[in-house]
């Protein structure tokens, strides 16, 4: 799957924040609020919009060890999924990444 691998890379390199995101599910809304609460602009790439969005949760799942979402990418390195963005929020410790 070079092709998708090569998509998601580029996906990732958009934006300091890239969330690979569904629209119905309640984690990527609360990874999101995350973001929106430190007032930092993120991207969202929601996955069940997209024809490619399975092929995605694939690569994704080689590159970061899972394929659920959220999953959340800052300066293209991987946060983690929701609960570990709220995690690394409520410690504080989200802020001084940027």
């Amino acid at each position: 799957m070079p092709g998708t691998r090569d998509v998601v890379n580029e996906l990732i390199g958009k934006d300091s924040v890239v969330i690979f995101s569904k629209t119905h599910c309640p984690y990527c809304k609360m990874a999101k609020k995350v973001f929106e609460s430190l007032k930092k602009p993120y991207t969202a790439i929601e996955l069940d919009n997209r024809e490619d969005g399975q092929d995605i949760q694939d690569v994704l799942n080689e590159i970061t060890g899972a394929r659920t979402v959220p999953r959340v990418f800052l300066n293209r390195k991987c946060l983690g999924g929701g609960t570990d963005v709220k995690k690394l929020y409520d410690s504080g410790k989200l802020a001084n990444l940027f």
